[in-house]
């Protein structure tokens, strides 16, 4: 397929219009349904030049094309579209929501007034409402009166609304970054113990020591064990150990008192109960299972 032949993406204003730009303003809020029912609750893949898009679903389901990519939301949330964005959505009949539409302009009035670039704006994010969807949804209902009203100060309040709109969904953004760095961090944390688990295993340190050795707490360990691996510390220590066990009495022809003392054990006795209550059969009766 030669370039010239390739499907183009269409750049709209609105979705199905080229060209008109209902209203004088720079905004514009209308129901999921009052368009998406008019083309079978789908819109296709499209874009926009100069539109920051902002669509709002409330309950029912919406599957949301980003660049080739789809995403399913069931839950309240709001997806934020940057300009020249290829999307498209495919709604369920009971959908409810509201698609809020930003020119250019309007954005860059937002941040001079807010003193700061809108950065939430500028790459796609689905922000889910939780414990704030009855205030979300009120501020966006009101919203959505005033654009189709005449009432005094009506530009005036508009303005107020969406940039009330914008602080939250920053606010919320902030929050998802913080987390997202949280969770990494914590990743590398619980890389660093199995690391320190590898090379110390057989010493039968406590996980004091090894909580001590990350700089943190036990308790603190213990939780990010519990959180990422579903296991506690000394659980992963144990099953180290029990991995080191069950390969020596595979592969190596070693006694159990030999393999008890190469795995760090003072008693083959003691050896053996910690095999058994981890395995639920004594190394012996593990070895000969193996063999047949």
């Amino acid at each position: 397929m030669t370039r010239s032949s390739l499907p183009r993406i269409p750049v709209f204003k609105l979705y199905g219009e080229s060209q008109a730009w209902p209203t004088p303003d720079l905004l514009h809020c209308e129901s999921i349904p009052k368009r998406s029912s008019l083309h079978h609750w789908e819109i296709k893949a499209h874009r926009h030049a100069d539109l920051f898009q902002l669509l709002y679903v409330r309950r029912g389901q919406a599957v949301i094309e980003l660049e080739g990519r789809r995403n399913t939301v069931r839950e309240a949330a709001i997806q934020v579209i940057p300009p020249m964005t290829v999307h498209g959505f495919q709604f369920s009949e009971d959908i409810d929501g509201y698609v809020l539409t930003l020119g250019a302009p309007l954005v860059a009035q937002l941040e001079a007034q807010l003193g700061a670039p809108l950065t939430v704006l500028a790459s796609t994010g689905c922000y889910r409402l939780g414990a704030d969807r009855r205030a979300l949804h009120t501020l966006i209902r009101v919203l959505h009166q005033e654009y189709e009203g005449s009432a005094p100060a009506r530009e005036l309040l508009l303005h107020s609304l969406v940039t009330s709109l914008m602080v939250w969904i920053s606010r919320r953004s902030q929050q998802n970054t913080l987390s997202s760095n949280r969770d990494e961090r914590n990743q590398q944390l619980l890389a660093r113990f199995i690391k320190l688990v590898e090379q110390h295993y057989r010493e039968h340190l406590s996980v004091e020591l090894f909580a001590h050795r990350l700089g943190v707490s036990s308790v603190h360990l213990n939780n990010l064990c519990r959180e990422l691996a579903g296991q506690t510390a000394l659980q992963i220590i144990h099953q180290r150990l029990l991995l080191e066990a069950r390969r020596n009495l595979i592969y190596t022809n070693m006694s159990i008192s030999q393999l008890s003392d190469s795995l760090g054990f003072s008693d083959p006795t003691y050896f053996s109960r910690f095999f058994r209550r981890l395995c639920g059969q004594t190394p012996n009766a593990f070895r000969q299972a193996g063999v047949s």
